[in-house]
């Protein structure tokens, strides 16, 4: 489990392919990882991804065909800058929502603004995933724990404030940018009850 509140900004060292999944090299910036062992659980870019070796600054993850065709894993490349989180401890504040760090989709970047000193951002959805963004709502952008300001049929606004963008790479997003989508986790089980 995460928040949605991210530890650090990283790089993609490097990416190796093996057939249909990947093994991703992630540089975690300014992220301690000497609390972590393999096996242990980091969100990248919002995706859970599990630990297999680790040195005093990088780290490796193994990712199967499946992440890769639900996520924006397969558009990025070495060097690309990703979001990190380490999972939440049982003890720790929950600043941002309850983040499962299984992606829902993958959402469009549809246009940006500046917004007073944050920065408003318009992000096109699947539309299977409309049904669980509300306004005032929680969502998870590339692993960043957001409050909705408007939802219009595939489509929600979301403002960013400068301390979120210094701390993120939502400052390097660009209109058509593809993000991970994690819709908010009582939204996607309500609904499955609600249905049933």
């Amino acid at each position: 489990m995460f928040t949605g509140i991210i530890h650090a900004i990283g790089k993609i060292n490097a990416i190796d392919e093996h057939g249909a999944d990947s093994r991703f090299i992630f540089n975690t910036g300014s992220m301690d990882l000497s609390d972590l062992n393999v096996g242990d659980s980091i969100a990248v870019n919002g995706a859970c991804l599990t630990l297999i070796d680790k040195d005093e600054n990088s780290f490796a993850a193994d990712i199967s065909n499946e992440t890769l065709k639900r996520t924006t894993f397969s558009k990025l490349e070495a060097g690309s800058s990703i979001n990190l989180e380490k999972a939440m401890r049982l003890s720790d504040r929950l600043n941002g929502h309850m983040v499962s760090g299984h992606v829902d989709g993958i959402g469009k970047v549809s246009c940006l603004g500046d917004d007073g000193r944050s920065v408003c951002y318009t992000i096109v959805v699947p539309k299977a995933l409309n049904r669980y963004l509300s306004k005032k709502g929680s969502v998870t952008v590339d692993g960043v724990s957001l409050t909705i300001n408007a939802v219009e049929e595939n489509t929600f606004r979301v403002n960013v404030i400068p301390h979120t963008l210094s701390k993120t790479i939502f400052s390097e997003y660009i209109a058509g940018r593809q993000v991970n989508i994690e819709v908010d986790m009582i939204a996607r089980y309500l609904d499955r009850i609600i249905v049933k």
